[in-house]
């Protein structure tokens, strides 16, 4: 039953940190919501558009975000437009050699 207690109090207690961190991150020292970094660029109205067909729209919408804000707003012009619209787009590769960018 003690450890049964013990395991439920670590739980909890990662739980609050990993919130406290999560809220941190998220919050200027203000308070204020951080902006992403691909917002100013309108990235997520062009990602939203690129995505918008995918089978895996979540996943889409994050890379596309990086690659967007990486490209400083530069994102291929619809859901099947050529990635050599915005070559840093295109370019952009993950650990495996692949094309990060959706």
């Amino acid at each position: 039953m003690k450890l049964q207690s013990a395991t439920l109090l670590l739980l909890l207690a990662l739980l609050f940190t990993s919130s406290i961190i999560e809220s941190a991150i998220t919050t200027s020292p203000t308070g204020a919501p951080v902006p992403s970094p691909s917002g100013s660029f309108g990235c997520d109205n062009k990602c939203t558009l690129r995505c918008s067909r995918s089978g895996w729209r979540k996943m889409c919408l994050k890379l596309c975000g990086i690659c967007c804000g990486k490209c400083k707003g530069c994102v291929p012009s619809g859901p099947y437009a050529n990635k050599a619209q915005c070559p840093c787009y295109r370019d952009m590769k993950n650990k495996k050699g692949k094309d990060k960018c959706p």
